[in-house]
C-alpha cells in the first residue's frame, strides 16, 4: 500500500501542477483583457468583467493547485494532515471531469483502506 500512497502523492503533485499553470495562463488572458478595456474606444465594460473573471478563476485555480500540490507532497511524507486534505480535496476534485473524477475515486481507494491509514497514524515520516 506504501507504493500507492506514493503513487497517489505524484498524481496529486501533478494535479496541482497543472492547476497552477492554468492559473498563470489564466493571469496572462486578465492582462490581456484589461489592455483591451484600457485601450477600447467603445463600451471597455465588456472587456474589464472579462478581466475580472479571468482573475477570479485564476485565483480559485491557483489556491486549489497549491492545496493539491501540497496535499501530494505530504503524502510521500506520510504525514497525517494529508490524508485528511487529499479526502477532503477529493470531493471537490470529483467534479472535474474525468481525470479529477479518476483521482478522487483513486485516493478514496488508497486513503480508506486500513494499511493506509496506518501509515498516517503513527506518524511515521518515511520515504
Amino acid at each position: 500500500m506504501r507504493s500507492h500512497v506514493n503513487l497517489l502523492g505524484l498524481l496529486q503533485l501533478a494535479w496541482g501542477g497543472m492547476a497552477l499553470l492554468l492559473g498563470a495562463s489564466l493571469l496572462l488572458l486578465a492582462a490581456g483583457a484589461a489592455a483591451i478595456a484600457r485601450t477600447s474606444h467603445g463600451d471597455p465594460m465588456t472587456a474589464a468583467f472579462t478581466a475580472f473573471l479571468f482573475i477570479v478563476f485564476a485565483t480559485a485555480l491557483a489556491l486549489g493547485g497549491y492545496a493539491n500540490a501540497w496535499v501530494g507532497r505530504a503524502l510521500r511524507q506520510h504525514r497525517a494532515p494529508a490524508r485528511t486534505g487529499a479526502l477532503l480535496l477529493s470531493v471537490v476534485n470529483l467534479f472535474v471531469l474525468p481525470f479529477g473524477t479518476m483521482l478522487a475515486i483513486y485516493t478514496y481507494w488508497v486513503l480508506l483502506h486500513d494499511e493506509a491509514r496506518g501509515l498516517f497514524e503513527h506518524g511515521t515520516s518515511a520515504h
